[in-house]
């Protein structure tokens, strides 16, 4: 059972592998389809995850808020759009509080909190990775596969990393209350083997130095061990295991995602101070 559990588990990810580097090669339309579907499909999780704990966020203007904020992003990150598109989110958040008059419910705080929380927590870094996938340049900007490619290459280097080390070596454990198979001897792996492939990234993806890969591949492990966590800590407060089925053997979206949330806004920072 052990040995088919495992199987599935693999062939799935190798699935799931091919279908997020082929879509991020092929071009920013594809780009851009992956990040809506990805954004959907955590959204809607967020959301009917805290069902459980009597809460009723406006799931369906919170998804469209979302989709809105990373669409708005893409054609302003691609040159087509002035920053001044963005005016329109003070109105529109606002709207979820108006929303709420009408809906009649026991705890209506609670449900907006909610609301605006999945479009911060999940909208807010997904639309980050527009300004990761395109680069100024002369005339606009061009889209270029190689950060957004080496961005996940980088994240799924932590995760195996931190996988066969923890399972090899792990003693210590990192956080136990919200996360018990987590070491800190796996934190250490995940760390250097990102950082390794960001080495060996820097001999492909040339136009970047070996530096910046280095340093993305420190700081896309770190955070994405917080963003792992982090999403370990709301699954715990509502009892569940994973937050989805989509992909058999890894969970839901935000099982699945949950790294990407913390790392892009961190790798978004990085590149405007230190690189652009």
């Amino acid at each position: 059972m052990k040995l088919s559990n495992f199987v599935v588990r693999t062939i799935s990810g190798l699935l799931f592998a091919l279908l997020v580097i082929g879509s991020v090669y092929l071009g920013q339309i594809s780009f851009a389809i992956l990040m809506g579907v990805i954004l959907i499909g955590s959204l809607f999780e967020f959301y009917r995850l805290s069902f459980k704990v009597r809460v009723r966020p406006q799931m369906f203007y919170g998804v469209a808020l979302g989709l809105l904020l990373f669409f708005t992003t893409f054609l302003q990150a691609s040159g087509i759009l002035i920053p001044i598109m963005f005016y329109a989110f003070v109105p529109l958040t606002l709207g979820v509080f108006i929303v709420e008059l009408y809906r009649n419910h026991s705890r209506p705080f609670t449900n907006i909190a909610y609301t605006l929380l999945g479009v911060a927590y999940i909208a807010g870094p997904i639309a980050m990775m527009n300004y990761i996938a395109f680069t100024p340049s002369i005339g606009g900007a061009v889209y270029d596969f190689r950060l957004v490619m080496g961005f996940f290459f980088l994240l799924w280097a932590n995760d195996t990393g931190a996988y066969l080390v923890g399972m090899s070596m792990g003693r210590n454990k990192l956080f136990p209350r919200i996360s018990p198979k987590k070491s800190w001897e796996g934190l250490i792996g995940g760390v250097i083997v990102a950082v390794g492939v960001g080495a060996f990234l820097s001999m492909f993806f040339t136009d970047y130095k070996l530096g910046m890969w280095i340093s993305l591949g420190f700081l896309i492990a770190v955070a994405g061990v917080f963003g792992d966590l982090v999403e370990s800590m709301y699954k715990r407060s509502l009892q569940v295991k994973d937050s989805g089925n989509i992909m058999p053997g890894h969970g839901g979206f935000l099982d699945r995602f949950d790294a990407v949330f913390f790392a892009a806004p961190i790798v978004f920072v990085y590149l405007q101070l230190i690189v652009v």
